[in-house]
């Protein structure tokens, strides 16, 4: 018989995990406690911008014409353990308010709301990220809440998707990672995930503390190299060098690799930032706090690009203060093909500045509702253009694919000074100042 899964939780990850489970065949019922949101997917729309998501909920959500029908949404508990063989917890872990530490009150709540009604055997799989020791812990809640007991199995299988590229990455991964104390745990696992491993997806099966630390120790090193470049810039700066031409050079090394080595003012979103923080937090729970300290060093360097980027714009305009100076701002997501503004450094940089008095003036091509609800006090612009008229300075700040495209000629026509900070060293610097503009990006004072 086939399996029939159920996704609990259908924000960013639990939506697109379960259109991807359609897409690979399985009849699917997502599951969340916000009605408003179950309205929105049942009708095909998507709670967040995400490229691809839509149409392929609209390829498979009951009811929409065409459709093939193998994806429901319910908010009923009995019905989706009913319904399921395979439960995958897609729910949020937030950083605890105040503290460095992880939430797990979403995941505590799913697997306390579902167990109950766990009738028959199930596997219950963990995807959200999770401090180290989690799966243990909610492995015994699981049996001891289940009517079916020890039947009611659980498994870890961490989630490594990037916002923007969310559907290819579940669709085709570039590894999958399960945790399991059984046969029967994998078997169903393989048979879930056979396409893409049939496709060449590395599949590593390990023990339930190992994939939850994969996910962590992925994004803490991923964040160390980004702050490292970021590092080497400060140093660029003080040096008169050329942080651009470094990272080139160091990336040919096939050890280093040439990702995530352009400096910038550093990252943000829903996941690095808390994630490093809670891993940090977990380690000192564990008495191994030693070996992360580095991490604080890391999160500091990242916070610190930040406050060097307001003193860049604020030199750029004389050394004085902000107050009645024009800036426009050319991004508020943490990072493009996204509508997610949580931490985002772009947008943490326009406050600064607006809170120092300048006129501060935000466009983003998909993210300015999202903005405007966080700094509703920020002006905001239809487009790049009207951003930049009458500012005294620019900043791009989130490499969209419409910023780089930009003709630097138009757009002098209409600021009052022709002076641009890239944040993210990501312009064509040659062609801004062809076009007369200034251009200056971090650890590139000469470029």
């Amino acid at each position: 018989m086939a399996l029939k899964i159920t996704v609990i939780g259908t924000g960013y990850l639990g939506a697109t995990h379960a259109a991807a489970m359609a897409e690979l065949g399985f009849e699917v019922l997502g599951l969340d406690v916000v009605p408003e949101k179950i309205a929105m997917l049942e009708r095909g729309e998507t709670p967040m911008y995400e490229p691809g998501l839509e149409e392929l909920l609209r390829r498979h959500v009951a009811g929409i014409e065409g459709s093939s029908g193998r994806l429901r949404f319910t908010l009923d508990w009995a019905e989706a353990a009913e319904f399921g063989d395979i439960h995958f917890v897609c729910v949020n872990t937030p950083q605890k308010h105040g503290e460095y530490a992880c939430d797990m009150s979403y995941v505590d709540s799913a697997v306390d709301s579902l167990a109950p009604h766990l009738k028959r055997p199930a596997l219950v799989v963990g995807k959200s990220t999770v401090p180290v020791g989690s799966a243990d812990r909610l492995a015994a809640r699981l049996a001891e809440l289940a009517p079916a007991g020890e039947r009611a199995e659980l498994a870890w299988n961490p989630e490594f998707l990037r916002e923007g590229f969310a559907v290819e990455d579940t669709l085709h991964p570039d590894r999958i990672v399960i945790g399991v104390r059984s046969e029967r745990a994998e078997a169903l696992l393989r048979e879930v995930y056979a396409v893409p491993v049939g496709e060449g997806s590395p599949f590593v099966v390990t023990d339930f503390p190992t994939a939850e630390l994969v996910k962590t120790s992925a994004n803490s090193f991923l964040a160390t190299k980004i702050s490292f470049i970021n590092a080497m810039a400060e140093v660029c700066e003080a040096a008169d060098g050329d942080v651009a031409k470094l990272a080139e050079a160091i990336g040919y090394d096939d050890r280093i690799g040439r990702k995530f080595l352009r400096a910038g003012i550093g990252f943000g979103g829903g996941c690095l930032p808390k994630d490093i923080r809670a891993f940090m937090a977990r380690a000192g729970e564990l008495g191994a706090d030693q070996a992360l300290t580095f991490l604080r060093e890391i999160d500091s360097i990242n916070m610190r690009q930040r406050g060097r980027m307001v003193e860049l714009a604020r030199e750029a305009l004389g050394g004085g203060p902000f107050l009645g100076k024009r800036v426009a701002v050319l991004g508020a997501t943490f990072k493009p093909d996204s509508d997610d503004v949580r931490d985002s450094p772009a947008l943490n940089v326009a406050g600064q500045i607006h809170l120092q008095g300048g006129q501060v003036t935000v466009y983003d091509p998909k993210g300015m509702d999202n903005a405007a609800r966080l700094f509703p006090t920020l002006a905001y612009a239809p487009s790049a253009l009207e951003a930049v008229r009458g500012a005294d300075v620019v900043l791009h700040l989130t490499e969209w694919r419409e910023f780089r495209e930009l003709d630097p000629a138009v757009l002098g026509e209409v600021a009052a000074s022709r002076i641009l900070l890239d944040g993210r060293n990501a312009l064509d610097a040659d062609l801004w100042r062809k076009s007369g503009w200034t251009y200056r990006a971090m650890g590139r004072p000469t470029a």
